[in-house]
């Protein structure tokens, strides 16, 4: 497959690229595309349509015929590829074409862009892929499987000048971005610690044998880069989050949310952590790989701790900003701050003022036409990720990991360095 091109000067245009002000965001990105009119739809191809990727489909759909036309739906379980093309056909009134290969729906000249909702090991190839075949991308959280994978996914944007948009859409929730502005106006005081809470794997249980894949799934298409090995029913579809070979657990599921949120209020969009370090607990039984339990504690600049907590008293689902004079907790729905009279005060002129958008998806469409920078920009996923993965290799190594995040590196420790690497089973590569 074509190769991106190199990185670009890191300090400069990662900063350019990643301001967070509403003026940024509504400044021109790129040149408009010619090929969008001021009256046309953009045409979205959809790669993943179960479970989320069936949530992203009744989202799209519901800017179908205004925004976009929803053209493509493509999954390799045909049960579940057929269920979206009844949905899409049904929401639209039109005949919406099914695959089972992502890459035929990336021929069509006629598809500017694609949502990616598949599984993790998956995302950063589809992305490239979808990227150098000039198509504008919307790719589920995590942004990642490894880390290296992001910044290939960064930079096969910038060189194909493309709009990728992470579906870390607690960016796009009123609440979640007050909280952050108020963090960064110094409303606490100076931030000093954030406490990022999130739930136990909802795994499905005992382990099964393994056995022949349903007729229905291309189970070598499913695995793709992923090593490979036999189908088990507990370890595909929703179930792909519990083991390494796909995911990474709740770190990288609801972490990857609450840590995005965690960056935004710290300012940390292109940047990260220093030291990483935890503990964690697994399943006495191996009904799955991840951690049971995790408390994972991270060193930003300024003197910043962040610590991460799975199924710990102490540290409420959602994410906890402690400053010098209060505090604000943040979750899907709630917002608490203390004292109670910190939300309640108007931002003024010199606070920050962050970039808005009240619904993920539409902020993609107008992205598309506008080539404005997306409220989660592939970078700002990256680094989200990014930190979920050094979590995750800190509770597996059990040794602190010390992160140089201009180099992407893992310093001192070339073990640990080698677990932010991908590792494609042939013939797939990256």
């Amino acid at each position: 497959m074509p190769q991106p091109s190199g990185p670009q000067s890191r300090s400069v245009s990662r900063r350019r690229f990643l301001q967070t002000s509403a003026a940024a965001l509504a400044a021109p990105y790129f040149v408009p595309r010619s090929a969008f009119g001021a009256n046309e739809r953009v045409v979205l191809g959809f790669i993943g349509v179960k479970n989320q990727g069936t949530a992203n489909l009744k989202k799209f759909l519901a800017h179908d015929g205004k925004l976009c036309d929803v053209a493509a739906v493509c999954d390799v379980d045909s049960n579940v590829l057929g269920t979206a093309q009844a949905l899409a056909a049904k929401s639209t009134g039109r005949t919406v074409d099914a695959s089972d290969d992502y890459r035929k729906l990336l021929e069509r000249k006629d598809i500017d862009a694609v949502v990616i909702s598949t599984p993790d090991h998956w995302h950063a190839r589809m992305t490239i892929d979808a990227c150098n075949a000039g198509k504008d991308v919307y790719c589920e959280k995590p942004l990642t499987h490894t880390i290296v994978e992001g910044r290939k996914m960064v930079d096969a944007a910038r060189s194909q000048k493309k709009i990728v948009q992470t579906g870390s859409q607690q960016r796009s929730d009123a609440k979640f971005r007050q909280a952050c502005e108020l963090v960064r106006s110094g409303r606490i005081g100076k931030l000093e610690t954030v406490f990022v809470g999130i739930p136990k794997p909802n795994h499905p249980g005992k382990p099964i044998p393994d056995s022949d894949p349903p007729a229905e799934l291309n189970f070598n298409m499913w695995l793709g880069p992923a090593p490979d090995r036999a189908y088990n029913k507990n370890r595909v579809h929703y179930n792909f989050r519990f083991f390494w070979d796909y995911s990474g657990g709740q770190m990288t599921n609801f972490g990857a949310h609450h840590i995005d949120i965690a960056h935004w209020g710290m300012g940390m969009d292109d940047s990260g952590p220093l030291e990483i370090a935890g503990v964690a607990t697994f399943h006495p039984e191996h009904w799955h790989e991840v951690s049971e339990t995790c408390r994972v504690t991270y060193k930003y600049p300024n003197d910043v701790t962040m610590i991460v907590g799975q199924q710990q008293k102490d540290i409420p689902m959602g994410a906890t900003f402690v400053g010098s004079q209060g505090k604000i907790y943040v979750t899907r729905g709630k917002i608490v701050g203390e004292p109670a009279d910190v939300l309640s005060e108007p931002l003024g002129e010199s606070d920050v003022k962050l970039a808005v958008s009240t619904n993920h998806q539409l902020n993609f469409l107008e992205c598309l036409k506008s080539r404005a920078l997306p409220i989660c920009d592939v970078e700002i996923g990256h680094r989200a990720a990014t930190a979920c993965h050094l979590g995750n290799i800190a509770v597996r190594t059990g040794r602190k990991i010390t992160w140089d995040s201009a180099k992407e590196q893992i310093v001192g420790d070339d073990a640990a360095q080698a677990m932010t690497l991908p590792k494609y089973r042939s013939p797939w590569s990256i």
